[in-house]
């Protein structure tokens, strides 16, 4: 009997990685069987240890610190990788020429899910790290989707919203409603859809309230898993 693929999670801030888990976990039953799904394995370095590192914008730091969860995971027994970040993605250029195991990347899958739903123009939120650097719009760029990112203002506060509260697992109707704004405002700049580019946001905001057709970067990423998984059982 064939099994499917060992996934690897490699987590950064707990809320992403517990809710990439979840959909694995919650949307493999219809693909495998009940209650069945891969086998799964996380590890995380401490969520401080790389803050710090993007703070002084030490893109070698962040990329150890997933090599180091990269090589625990194939010690563990997986046998491709995912991450639940979006941020830390900046880093990818320098893990992967060095990782024991082949990563999906998050936001290539959604950029494939982007160009196969025929958007056009898509507004991206996520940390100020995030939505400054050029992990979606190169991306996006390659399937001839262009990005496009709020206004400094609402960069730095979107980012700080989620590091002070959704990375920390607090959700206020306020932050709800600020997010919202922005992703009305993206729209009016002619955006046809809206990257939820950081894993939290998709806990408060999805297709039922969001302005914009959403892209869930943690959920398209645990489903690009359980394909390729399946798709490669052995």
């Amino acid at each position: 009997m064939t099994r499917p693929l060992p996934i690897g999670i490699v987590a950064c801030s707990s809320e992403g990685a517990a809710l990439c888990y979840r959909t694995l976990c919650a949307e493999a039953p219809a693909l495998m069987g009940p209650h069945a799904h891969p086998d799964i394995a996380l590890h995380g370095a401490s969520l401080a240890d790389y803050v710090a590192a993007l703070e002084r914008g030490d893109r070698q730091a962040v990329a150890d610190l997933m090599l180091d969860s990269a090589r625990r995971l194939q010690a563990a027994g997986a046998a491709f990788l995912v991450c639940p970040d979006n941020t830390i993605h900046e880093a990818m250029p320098l893990v992967r020429p060095h990782s024991p195991l082949p990563w999906l990347h998050i936001a290539e899958v959604v950029a494939d899910e982007a160009r196969a739903r025929g958007f056009r123009r898509l507004g991206l939120t996520g940390t100020h790290w995030l939505v400054r650097s050029e992990v979606y719009p190169e991306a996006l760029r390659s399937r001839g989707i262009e990005a496009v990112r709020p206004g400094d203002a609402e960069r730095d506060e979107l980012g700080r919203l989620i590091m002070d509260e959704l990375v920390m697992g607090v959700f206020r109707p306020e932050t709800t409603a600020r997010f919202l704004a922005v992703i009305a405002g993206l729209q009016a700049r002619g955006c046809d859809a809206v990257v939820l580019g950081c894993t939290e946001i998709p806990l408060i905001v999805s297709d039922a309230n969001s302005p914009l057709p959403t892209l869930d970067s943690t959920r398209l990423l645990a489903r690009a898993a359980l394909r390729h998984a399946l798709a490669q059982a052995r």
